[in-house]
């Protein structure tokens, strides 16, 4: 755009205040709802599948203390095979609650993903403006994974290993309560333990995944701009800035490894020094015949069976918060406010504001006076706008000041002015990209304020300076501009906009795939099918941000040639910075520091206007 919006970088994430996994983990409800049954029956079968392997020791004690001591061969053979059918049993069980959530989970990824693209469409592009895309895109794709990853996994077994380790307690203190106690003396210092690593590595682990972000960003911003990367010799440099970024992922990474390392010692040597000392003390209980052989077998293969919940703990709590962690990352997306739409789609009548009348000579340098527009006036009218970014600083003077402007009902006007006067801001806010800070603009009488987005884009059409196209055929590049159309529409589209010739001479013709940015096109090219685009739905507003820029004078002169006649059928603002383009314009407006400073015809602002002339002689063409 020829006008820069002020921007500000995306909001610092390293001081965000942090929140338990448990409280993050939880906003998630309204996703999961839906398959909350088919999750909890996941579960139940997941415990009964944990709690089978509890039982095994049971039967190992009544056959040590039975057939074994009793030399009963029978008895042997019938303890072998039930526990052969428990193992049996819990590797089904095992089976089932895998199936049982792999589907839904699959199902409530797709609808966070969906809810997330909607959600960042329905946002205002001041969001964009701070946003890096690559935070976006690490948000609706790694995120989302993790998360997945969480519910299929760790969510299930952190409520798996509680209801185990439980249980497996109390069996533990039922058979020998006094090793029961040797056992579980180290379940203290490891909550302590865990408490504080939870906190470390969700720190580490929101520094990781904002990493992550900022190196998807490097990445796309260098595969869309490879062109000025080669052009200027700069991969070397592009490579030390990735490597530099990389490098600090792998810190942040090796960092996330040091913890989770460092826990899991803990939480495997606690328990195993627990269950020596266990061992040694039942060893004695026996050799005192206080307790038999067969309890010590049951209670140190309970031990055995309790290992692996408690072991995995630390490796549950670290994709716990990595999850939490993903959560907060998606919701920041989300809590964003989206664009307000109005409570009813009517419109009222215009609010007051002034124009000039064409063919009213401007006295020199002098500014034009405002007129009182009447409710209800058609047209395009800007009545009193004012304008700053969000981010802007508090005191910074607004970039559009008390603009008042009417475009009559079937006209096109000009607008001039130099670079950064606020030319592209001020038709940003006619398809609202933006809304201005205060005053109004109306659409043949109806204020703008009060129509629903759709409904205005319905009304506007819109082409910029700087043209985006999609990964699509160029018909489809064209047709995004309306709905239902035909292929007489494109036809027309592309004739207005001189691309016919070139589109047919395509590989395959209109169906061709132009590439990501359309950047398998000349610039020319692509500036002409963004203005087929604008104009193949017809729209009783047209604005157009210099959209000739791109081609050549021989060109240009076809363009306007033929837009010149799509103009007589609509109303248009038409930003400019070339005497030719100015000339399809029935009136001209210079805006200066933010205001409209002369309006008139393009002979008489050459005239009586020395700003005007300037910004259209050869000097004003060079400082633009």
């Amino acid at each position: 755009m020829a006008d820069t919006a002020q921007t500000s970088p995306p909001p610092d994430r390293t001081d965000l205040p942090q929140r338990s996994a448990v409280r993050s983990l939880l906003r998630l409800w309204p996703f999961i709802r839906p398959v909350r049954a088919r999750l909890g029956t996941a579960a139940c079968v997941a415990i009964l599948a944990s709690c089978i392997s509890l039982i095994i020791p049971l039967v190992l004690k009544w056959l040590v203390d039975g057939p074994v001591a009793g030399r009963d061969t029978g008895g042997i053979w019938l303890g072998g095979a039930f526990l052969l059918l428990l193992g049996l049993a819990e590797a089904l069980l095992f089976g089932l609650r895998r199936w049982l959530v792999a589907r839904p989970l699959a199902g409530v990824e797709a609808a966070m993903r969906e809810a997330l693209y909607r959600h960042v469409q329905r946002l205002p592009v001041a969001f964009h403006d701070r946003w890096p895309s690559g935070q976006l895109l690490s948000r609706g794709t790694t995120d989302l994974q993790l998360l997945r990853m969480f519910f299929t996994f760790p969510l299930t077994f952190l409520l798996v290993n509680g209801v185990t380790i439980l249980v497996g307690a109390v069996i533990l203190m039922a058979q020998r309560w006094s090793l029961g106690l040797v056992l579980l003396a180290p379940v203290p210092p490891l909550m302590v333990l865990c408490s504080v690593f939870e906190a470390k590595y969700g720190r580490a682990a929101r520094q990781a995944q904002d990493q992550v972000g900022d190196l998807t960003t490097v990445v796309e911003e260098s595969v869309l701009g490879i062109r000025i990367i080669k052009g200027f010799g700069r991969h070397r440099s592009q490579a030390r800035s990735f490597r530099k970024l990389t490098h600090a992922l792998r810190t942040s990474e090796l960092r996330k490894a040091r913890l989770l390392a460092w826990i899991l010692v803990c939480i495997t040597t606690l328990p195993e020094i627990a269950i020596g000392g266990a061992l040694v003390l039942g060893s004695l209980q026996v050799a005192d015949g206080e307790l038999s052989a067969g309890t010590l077998v049951a209670f140190l293969s309970t031990a055995l069976a309790l290992r692996w919940p408690v072991e995995s703990t630390g490796f549950l709590l670290a994709m716990a918060n990595e999850a939490a962690t993903a959560t907060d990352r998606y919701f920041e997306v989300m809590d964003e406010p989206a664009v307000e739409e109005p409570a009813t789609g009517g419109g009222t009548g215009g609010v007051g504001g002034g124009s000039i009348r064409a063919g009213d000579a401007q006295p020199k340098d002098a500014q034009p006076k405002d007129a009182p527009v009447p409710p209800g006036t058609g047209g395009l009218v800007f009545s009193g706008i004012e304008f700053r970014y969000p981010d802007a600083p508090p005191d910074a003077p607004p970039l559009l000041q008390d603009v008042t402007l009417h475009i009559r009902p079937g006209e096109t006007m000009a607008l001039v002015g130099a670079t950064g006067s606020g030319k592209t801001t001020l038709t940003a806010l006619v398809p609202r990209l933006y809304d201005p800070t205060a005053g109004h603009i109306t659409l043949d009488g109806r204020d703008l304020a009060t129509l629903s987005r759709d409904e205005a884009r319905a009304l506007v059409a819109v082409a910029f300076e700087e043209p985006t196209l999609f990964s699509a055929t160029a018909a489809e590049n064209v047709l995004m501009g309306t709905e239902g159309a035909q292929d007489s529409d494109l036809r027309r589209a592309l004739a207005v906009a001189q691309a016919e010739e070139f589109v047919d001479a395509l590989p395959e013709g209109s169906a061709t795939q132009v590439g990501e940015q359309g950047l398998s096109l000349s610039g020319g090219q692509r500036q002409r099918l963004a203005l087929a685009r604008a104009v193949v739905g017809r729209p009783r507003f047209l604005i157009l941000d210099d959209p000739l820029s791109a081609l050549d004078v021989h060109t240009e002169a076809l363009v306007e040639a033929a837009l010149r006649r799509a103009l007589a059928a609509t109303t248009a603002l038409v930003v400019a910075h070339r005497p030719s383009t100015v000339l399809l314009a029935d009136r001209v407006a210079l805006l200066s520091g933010g205001r409209i400073a002369a309006i008139g015809t393009h002979h008489q602002l050459l005239r009586d206007n020395a700003e005007y002339a300037t910004l259209m002689s050869g000097e004003g063409e060079s400082a633009r």
